[in-house]
């Protein structure tokens, strides 16, 4: 009599239909066509080409869930996380992601006029956007920053500077946190301004920094000196409101985050099992001990349960329903969990686990920021018990 056969159902996340797979297959092509035969070097020299934008620009995997009449994708956060993922599974860091968050702050704040100019050019590649807002006395304390914008006429005038900025080698259309308030003002003295620095004056970018991991995206400093640039770029057309958009927007950026934590950890356990049935050591595979299939089914079954927690969250920011709490959940939780995973998988290749050669060990390396931008995770702790 045959032996029956256990009967599997393999997950599949709820949002993804069949126009988000053709998409996937088109990301995927892409990024294995154009980034992967490239991203040793870019590592090598800290940013990416220029090209990578154009090119980017040109196969539609920019600015995808910014509407059609602004020159986006016309999809959804869906497109956006597809995106994401397939970077990560690919070990390829290029900051398409902040460069959507920066889309999004025109989109919701702009003019009609600044979305029409500006979208567009950020939709091909021809404009590569950044968020400026951390400085080096001001990381998740955002109200303590010093870059000021003060009224002159028509213009506003700039002076400050800010660090680790992602897309900062390239930028040229920056989303600028500056106080336009009195110092005391705090939260309410802070404004966004958008910065075109194409052709201007007075501003400079400065060393790329070197960071522990993300080697292939470029992180630097930006000076502000007596830049001059329109008041109408203030987003929102009124001062002090640059705070409160911040928070709204913050959800949005933590949910990237999120799915790049999930994509990296699932990434690290798939090359990790093979890896364990692939190594031998005393006269077996490391798959057949005990320990090592037990190290694994504990990734294994969290990696799974990340994956479930952050579909139920793109589900929600889709439908405009991801509060504040739950975004922070997700960026604290899955981060955490990314960066013990990977330290398993790590234990798991043994002195290979050390060497930069191997993907394990770059995403090791990358993984550890995740804890830290886009608000550390005890601010995330802090967010989260607020609401209890």
């Amino acid at each position: 009599m045959a032996k029956a056969q256990p009967v599997t159902h393999p997950y599949a996340s709820p949002w993804v239909n069949e126009e988000i797979q053709l998409f996937r297959k088109t990301v995927k092509r892409f990024i294995q066509d154009e980034y992967v035969p490239h991203e040793a070097r870019w590592r090598e020299q800290h940013h990416v080409d220029p090209e990578a934008w154009t090119k980017a620009g040109e196969v539609g995997i920019l600015l995808t869930d910014v509407p059609e009449e602004f020159g986006g994708g016309g999809g959804d956060y869906c497109h956006e996380a597809v995106v994401t993922e397939e970077l990560c599974y690919a070990g390829v860091h290029f900051g398409h992601g902040v460069h959507s968050i920066a889309a999004h702050y025109i989109l919701d704040y702009g003019t009609d006029d600044q979305k029409r100019y500006w979208l567009p050019q950020m939709a091909t590649g021809e404009l590569i956007g950044s968020i400026a807002m951390t400085e080096p006395v001001a990381g998740s304390d955002l109200q303590n920053i010093k870059t000021r914008a003060i009224r002159q006429g028509e213009c506003l005038l700039i002076n400050g500077s800010k660090t680790f900025i992602t897309n900062g080698w390239h930028t040229n259309l920056i989303v600028l946190a500056v106080k336009t308030g009195e110092a005391a003002a705090g939260a309410k003295g802070i404004s966004l301004v958008v910065v075109d620095t194409r052709g201007l004056q007075g501003y400079r970018v400065g060393r790329t920094l070197e960071k522990v991991g993300m080697h292939g995206q470029d992180t630097c400093e930006l000076f502000f000196d007596d830049v001059r640039v329109p008041a109408a770029n203030l987003l929102g057309g009124e001062e002090g409101r640059g705070f409160y958009q911040m928070m709204e927007q913050l959800p949005y950026e933590r949910m990237g985050v999120g799915v790049g934590a999930t994509a990296t950890t699932e990434q690290a356990v798939a090359i990790t099992i093979k890896h364990c049935k692939d190594r031998m050591a005393f006269g077996k595979t490391l798959m057949e001990f005990q320990n090592t299939r037990f190290k694994l089914a504990e990734c294994k079954a969290q990696a799974h349960i990340m994956r479930v927690f952050l579909d139920n969250c793109i589900e929600r920011l889709v439908a405009g329903k991801l509060d504040t709490p739950t975004a922070a959940m997700a960026k604290y939780w899955l981060t955490e969990r990314e960066c013990a995973i990977i330290d398993e998988c790590v234990q798991l290749h043994g002195g290979y686990g050390y060497m930069m050669e191997y993907p394990i060990t770059r995403m090791w390396a990358d993984s550890r920021v995740q804890r830290i931008y886009a608000g550390t995770n005890e601010i995330m702790k802090e967010l989260i018990a607020r609401s209890l």
